[in-house]
C-alpha cells in the first residue's frame, strides 16, 4: 500500500485513482463526513419544499396551490427516507440506490409543482429543479459516476419536460438545454476537481502517517540503543543511573529499599591477553546472561557498568536476601566453566562481587555514596582472594554473623 501511495502522489493529480484497499480505506475515512452532508442537504431540502408550499399558499390562487400539493408532497418523504439510509454506514449498493432514487424522486417533484401549476411556473420549477441537481452535485462528495447519473437524469428530465412545455418552441428547448447543460458540466468537473484534490489530501494523510510511524519506529530503536550495551544486550551505565535517581526520588517507607550490587570478572584482563578480545566479549555475553537469570526479571535492574564490571539493583530486599541472590551469582559463573586459564583463582571465569544496602533509616546517604560503598565492598572481596561475596559496613551497622560471611571454596 505504501508503495502505491508514493506511486499516485509522484503522478499527475488529476490522474489520481484509488483502487482497492485504498479506496476502501478512503471510503471509510470520508463516509462519516459525507454522510453528515447529505443528511444536511436532504433535511433542508425537505424543509424548504414545506415552507415553500406554505407560502404558496398564503400568496397564491387556491386552486394555483392545489395543483401544487400533490408532487410537492412527493419530495419530503424521499429526503427523509434518503437521510435515514445514510444515517449509519451500510453496504455500497444499497447507498447509492438510496442515492440515486431519492435524488430522482426530489428532482421530478421539483418539476412536476410547476408542470401542474403550469403557465409561469412551469419554466421556473425546471429552472429550481436544474439549481437544486447542481447544488446536490457540488456538495455531494460521492463517486463520479453517481454524480454523472445525478446529472444525466436532471438534463434530460429537463429536456423531456421543457419539450412539452406549450409556451417554447423546439429552437427554445434546444437552447435552454444547451445552456443548462453547460452550467451542470462545468458543476460535474468542478466536482471531480474536487473528489480527486480530496484523494490527494488521504494520500499525503496516509504517507504523512507512514512516516510518522517509521520516525516513531526510529526513535524507539535510537532509545533502545541509548539504554543498551550493545555487546551484551542489557543496559548499559547511562540508564541504570538515571533509572537509580528516579528509584532514590520514590524510596519505600520502611526496611531496606535498596540493595546494591557491584560485580567484577576476575583477572579478566589476563584472559584477554590469553585468549584474545574475541573470548573476553564471548565470557562477557555469557556472563552477562547468567547475571539476568539469577535476578528477578520484573523488579531487578542490571547493567554493564563498564569493561567487566557489572551493576546490579536490587529494589526491597533485606540484607540476606541479597547475599543470597549474590552467592547465586557467583556460583553460577563459577558453574558455568568459562576457560581463564591466566586466573589465580583457578581455571575459569570467577566473580567477585561487593554488596552496599540501603535502609529507610539511612535518608542521608546519597546514590554516588551507595554506590562508593558497593565498589569499596568489592575492593575487599578482590582483597580477601577474589570469587566470594563481601558486605559493606558502615561504623554504626552490626558486626556479621558468620553465616553471612559469605566466600567461594575455602
Amino acid at each position: 500500500m505504501a508503495d502505491e501511495v508514493e506511486r499516485l502522489l509522484s503522478g499527475r493529480t488529476r490522474d489520481i485513482r484509488l483502487t482497492g484497499d485504498l479506496r476502501r480505506r478512503y471510503d471509510e475515512k470520508s463516509w462519516r463526513q459525507t454522510a453528515k452532508v447529505i443528511r444536511s442537504w436532504m433535511i433542508w431540502v425537505a424543509f424548504v419544499d414545506i415552507l415553500t408550499l406554505a407560502l404558496n399558499a398564503i400568496l397564491l390562487p387556491p386552486q394555483v396551490v392545489l395543483s401544487m400539493v400533490a408532487p410537492a408532497c412527493l419530495l419530503p418523504p424521499a429526503a427523509i427516507l434518503t437521510a435515514l439510509v445514510w444515517s449509519k454506514p451500510r453496504a455500497a449498493v444499497v447507498q447509492r440506490a438510496s442515492l440515486l432514487v431519492g435524488m430522482c424522486l426530489i428532482l421530478l417533484s421539483v418539476a412536476l409543482v410547476g408542470v401542474f401549476a403550469g403557465g409561469e411556473f412551469y419554466e421556473r420549477h425546471l429552472s429550481i429543479m436544474l439549481f437544486v441537481a447542481t447544488s446536490a452535485i457540488t456538495i455531494f462528495s460521492v463517486p463520479l459516476a453517481w454524480t454523472v447519473a445525478i446529472a444525466c437524469y436532471a438534463l434530460c428530465l429537463y429536456f423531456i419536460l421543457q419539450w412539452h412545455n406549450p409556451i417554447l418552441d423546439a429552437g427554445s428547448v434546444a437552447a435552454a438545454t444547451l445552456f443548462f447543460s453547460c452550467g451542470i458540466i462545468a458543476t460535474v468537473v468542478a466536482r471531480r476537481t474536487m473528489n480527486i484534490l480530496a484523494q490527494k489530501t488521504f494520500l499525503l494523510d496516509c504517507r504523512d502517517q507512514r512516516r510518522v510511524a517509521e520516525l516513531a519506529d526510529a526513535n524507539a530503536r535510537l532509545e533502545r540503543l541509548a539504554r543498551t550495551d550493545p555487546l551484551t544486550g542489557i543496559a548499559n551505565r547511562r540508564w541504570m543511573m538515571e533509572t537509580l535517581e528516579g528509584l532514590w526520588r520514590n524510596d519505600g517507607e520502611a526496611g531496606v529499599v535498596a540493595a546494591m550490587l557491584m560485580c567484577d570478572i576476575d583477572h579478566f584482563k589476563a584472559l584477554n591477553d590469553k585468549l584474545g578480545h574475541g573470548e573476553g566479549d564471548r565470557c562477557l555475553v555469557k556472563v552477562a546472561g547468567i547475571i539476568q537469570s539469577c535476578v528477578r526479571a520484573d523488579r531487578d535492574l542490571v547493567s554493564r557498568h563498564g569493561g567487566e564490571e557489572f551493576l546490579i539493583v536490587l529494589p526491597d530486599v533485606d540484607e540476606d536476601e541479597a547475599i543470597a541472590v549474590a552467592t547465586r551469582i557467583r556460583e553460577s559463573v563459577e558453574a558455568a566453566a568459562l576457560p581463564n586459564p591466566s586466573s589465580g583463582v583457578g581455571p575459569s571465569v570467577t566473580l567477585s562481587v561487593g554488596i552496599a544496602l540501603k535502609s529507610a533509616l539511612d535518608t542521608d546517604i546519597s546514590l554516588a555514596a551507595l554506590q562508593h560503598e558497593a565498589d569499596m565492598a568489592l575492593y575487599r572481596a578482590k582483597e580477601a582472594g577474589r570469587n566470594q561475596v563481601c558486605v559493606f559496613r558502615r561504623p554504626h551497622q552490626a558486626a556479621p554473623s558468620a553465616t553471612e560471611q559469605i566466600a567461594a571454596r575455602r
